[in-house]
C-alpha cells in the first residue's frame, strides 16, 4: 500500500514516514501544499496524510483540489494538524476521511496512532 505523506515540517516527515515503513508501508513525501496535489496526481497513493499548515498551497487548499479531481478523488485523506479539533467537522465535510492530531511531545505514542488511524481509514475504503 502506497501512503503519500504532505508535510512540511522535516521532523514530521522523517518520524511518521520511518513509522509507516515500520508498519509496511511505501510511503510518498512532499513537503508543499504545490509538490502534494502534483504527487497524488503523478502516483496514485492508496491513502493521503495531509498536514493543514503547508506553504504555497494551505492544506484546506489541497483538500478540496484533491476532492475535485476526477483522478484522486476517491484516495482517503487523513488530516493531520496541531491546532486541536476545531475545524474536524468542516474538514470531514470538505471530503477527509478522518482527522488526525499530531503531536510532537510524544512521537512514539503519536506514531502507533497515526498507524492505527491508517489502517482504520484503509479497511473502511476497501468496504
Amino acid at each position: 500500500m502506497k501512503i503519500l505523506l504532505i508535510e512540511d515540517s522535516k521532523f514530521q516527515r522523517i518520524a511518521s514516514g520511518r513509522a509507516l515503513i515500520k508498519a509496511g508501508y511505501t510511503v510518498i513525501y512532499a513537503g508543499d501544499g504545490e509538490e502534494g496535489l502534483r504527487a497524488a496526481r503523478e502516483n496514485i497513493p492508496d491513502l493521503i496524510l495531509l498536514d493543514m499548515m503547508l506553504p504555497r498551497v494551505s492544506g484546506l487548499d489541497v483538500l478540496r483540489d484533491l476532492k475535485l479531481d476526477v483522478l484522486v478523488k476517491h484516495i482517503p485523506v487523513i488530516v493531520l494538524s496541531g491546532l486541536g479539533q476545531a475545524n474536524e467537522a468542516r474538514l470531514l465535510k470538505d471530503g477527509a476521511a478522518a482527522f488526525f492530531t499530531k503531536s510532537e511531545k510524544s512521537l512514539e505514542n503519536s506514531s502507533l496512532a497515526l498507524i492505527k488511524a491508517v489502517e482504520s481509514v484503509l479497511t473502511a475504503s476497501k468496504t
